[in-house]
């Protein structure tokens, strides 16, 4: 009789794999479960343009959820108030001058340093499945490729910017690519960049995966559908309407993608992330940054302080605000944290992993101290723009980069102290009152300034880095 029972295990493992049952296609669940990464970065967003940021024009539900289920950052920024800089730290964790990746280089070649490693590269090596839908502006040619960067798969187009509405004879939207051929894609690109997330969620959902989703919405061409312009008939000014229905496009395909995880199930083992990649470029899209002033290019608060949502149910507490500083090189190291991916330690990250700030278990500011260097235009690096954040306090160069458009002459460096506790619309400077606090900045700034590389055509890498590999 024991030797009976004992043998019911075997059969039983016999009469599920003849029945076409095979156990390890389940996908692990609890909390040893790896958990799936999706993030979703929006385009020239201004910060005042969600609903749950106050917008009266433009309803946001399903971007607003990922806040309202998970912890919404009050002080998220990105290390650069323009594209490509952002999307170069977004990728490694690192100060983008690090390695010299100071703007939107339009110099055939230039591209995301080699030497650095990508989110992508990090979690393909630890067994995920890895895609990018959308923009990648990282590089053109065929050494910077998605494909070559860690992407296993790609849906979308190289550059910086592109049409949303199919065009020309053929009816196409053009530069979309399918890996590196041509997609013929004909549909609405915000619609065609959600469409393509489901699918590979669909592809991978018994797998572990990382999902980087980059709309280019509502960045320029300003094109929208007809459907979404009738809806905001109202709004008087054309540029504004047009931009609107654009988020609103933005919306419902951030909407699609997270009802994707929830009909497959993965809701509580996705951590979903959402930002944007600088502020809005408000005399360009009719974007608002409200509370904040300042706009795409410049290093006040408007420029670089944007949305920045993490939704991870049932391990980050739900509809919380998080009020310390934090910037978008922390999202590498976080993700790397939830996947249970050690950190590198060489080269070193400026991240840090926000799980236990963002769950209660470090009552610490993440980061003392949140740099920036920006430099406009290209090829002049005595006109820096500059800041630097410690706690309340916040030092920076007070250039306006519309005020530049209209006047290339005028350039001075005017630096301001403010306490952002009282001050966010950094109207008073405090420098003849706190000397002190200004000279500590400007001395601390000025020592992590000399780390970095000089700014270059997105190719170089910082003098600490150089020495390493010597």
């Amino acid at each position: 009789m024991v030797r009976s029972l004992a043998l019911i295990p075997r059969l039983f493992a016999l009469l599920l794999v003849a029945g076409g049952i095979f156990l390890p296609e389940c996908r692990a669940e609890g909390p040893a479960a790896r958990p799936n990464l999706l993030l979703i970065v929006a385009d020239d967003l201004g910060y005042g343009d969600l609903s749950i940021h106050g917008c009266k024009d433009i309803s946001t539900p399903h971007i607003d959820s990922i806040a309202r289920e998970g912890v919404r950052c009050s002080d998220g920024y990105v290390s650069a108030p323009q594209c490509s800089p952002t999307r170069a730290g977004l990728l490694t964790g690192r100060y983008q001058q690090r390695f010299g990746h100071e703007f939107n280089s339009a110099v055939p070649g230039s591209a995301l340093a080699l030497s650095e490693t990508t989110l992508a590269d990090r979690l393909r090596a630890a067994g995920y499945v890895t895609g990018l839908v959308g923009k990648w502006h990282l590089g053109t040619d065929d050494a910077h490729h998605p494909l070559k960067r860690g992407f296993q798969e790609f849906f979308g187009f190289l550059g910086g910017a592109n049409p949303y509405l199919p065009q020309g004879p053929a009816g196409e939207v053009p530069r979309i690519l399918r890996g590196r051929e041509p997609a013929h894609e004909t549909s609405y690109l915000t619609d065609a960049f959600a469409r393509e997330a489901v699918a590979f969620i669909d592809r991978h959902q018994k797998e572990s995966f990382f999902l980087y989703l980059a709309f280019n919405a509502p960045h320029g061409p300003l094109q929208a559908k007809e459907e979404s312009l009738k809806r905001f008939a109202t709004i008087a000014d054309e540029t504004r309407r047009t931009y609107a229905a654009m988020v609103s496009a933005l919306d419902e395909a951030v909407g699609a993608v997270l009802g994707k995880l929830r009909a497959a199930g993965l809701d509580d083992q996705t951590l979903v992330v959402f930002l944007s990649d600088n502020g809005g470029p408000t005399d360009v899209n009719a974007s608002r940054n409200t509370p904040w002033r300042g706009v795409k290019g410049e290093v006040r608060e408007g420029g670089i302080r944007v949305p920045f949502f993490l939704r991870w149910k049932g391990r980050l507490p739900a509809g919380t605000v998080y009020q310390q500083p934090v910037i978008q090189l922390d999202l590498l190291p976080t993700a790397l944290a939830a996947a249970g991916v050690p950190l590198p330690a060489e080269p070193p990250l400026d991240g840090v992993n926000l799980l236990p700030y963002l769950d209660g278990q470090k009552a610490e500011a993440p980061h003392d101290v949140l740099y920036w260097r920006f430099n406009f235009p290209p090829r002049q690096p005595s006109r820096y723009k500059w800041a630097i954040r410690q706690g309340r306090w916040k030092l920076f160069t007070d250039i306006d980069a519309n005020r530049q458009k209209r006047n290339r002459s005028d350039r001075a460096d005017a630096r301001m102290l403010v306490d952002l506790t009282t001050d966010i619309h950094e109207s008073t400077d405090l420098s003849q009152q706190y000397p002190e606090k200004f000279q500590a900045l400007e001395a601390a700034w000025k020592m992590w300034n000399a780390e970095m590389a000089e700014p270059g055509e997105n190719r170089a890498a910082s003098r600490r880095d150089r020495d390493n590999t010597r």
